[in-house]
């Protein structure tokens, strides 16, 4: 992995977790100053009503907290929206922008992901970027050509001034409990990584790309192994502590 960073791997809770999951945190971030995660960066993306509360526990720990998704503009009249700005002062570090949900349900583009990881560079936080192909789209050898336009359309401009992180989760994988192969996933990664040559500049460390997509403790280590896989997206299983604890040790 030269010239990128430490390793990364980022809970994604999405709609899930009451006030009770603030223990869940507590154990995590328990685990880690124990040593657990030692050779890697952590970021726990809880519901937006838990990043507040969460912040306080995670201030005494490595780990860092994320949103799920963001506004592209800083205040105004966005019913029910959350600014990058809001999610920075209630203990955000990074947000997931352009989940594979977040297209589908709320009709998210390429366009939108490129206006909020803007928003997020704009605030101070280090956006996750997620792409990811359909099985219609795999299936009709467009993979790598949707993945490639993607990565075009949804990284902004200005990424140099900012750290980013590019994650692949292929639609098709994603709470199906199903991965693509290990071999399908190193050559996603090698293309994407070609692409992000491209637009991002290559001078000081590049950007981290991680694999998501039903990742569970399990299969966590051999996708951790492959070239261009610098960390991991997890969904599902984060809501385990003692799975997600498992697949926080891959990279020891």
């Amino acid at each position: 992995m030269s010239g990128v960073s430490r390793p990364l791997i980022v809970a994604n809770w999405k709609m899930n977790g009451l006030k009770t999951s603030l223990a869940g945190i507590s154990t995590v971030c328990a685990a880690v100053r124990q040593g657990a995660a030692a050779e890697c960066d952590l970021v726990i993306c809880p519901p937006a009503t838990l990043i507040a509360a969460a912040a306080e526990i995670c201030a005494r720990s490595p780990v860092a907290l994320g949103g799920q998704s963001c506004h592209d503009r800083p205040r105004g009249a966005h019913t029910g929206d959350i600014s990058a700005e809001m999610l920075r002062d209630a203990g955000a570090a990074f947000v997931i922008v352009g989940h594979s949900e977040r297209r589908a349900d709320h009709g998210e583009t390429d366009a939108t992901t490129r206006a909020k990881a803007g928003a997020a560079i704009r605030a101070g936080l280090v956006p996750i970027i997620c792409i990811g192909e359909t099985r219609a789209e795999r299936d009709e050898g467009r993979a790598l050509a949707v993945l490639d336009a993607q990565v075009a359309n949804s990284v902004p401009s200005q990424a140099d001034l900012a750290e980013v992180v590019v994650a692949y989760e292929p639609i098709w994988a994603i709470g199906a409990g199903a991965t693509p192969t290990l071999g399908e996933v190193t050559v996603a990664h090698a293309s994407i990584r070609a692409a992000l040559s491209r637009i991002l500049p290559r001078q000081g460390p590049i950007a981290r790309l991680l694999y998501g997509g039903s990742v569970t403790a399990s299969d966590a280590a051999g996708l951790a192994a492959i070239e261009n896989v610098n960390g991991l997206l997890v969904g599902g299983a984060s809501l385990d502590c003692s799975e997600f604890l498992a697949i926080t040790t891959v990279y020891d």
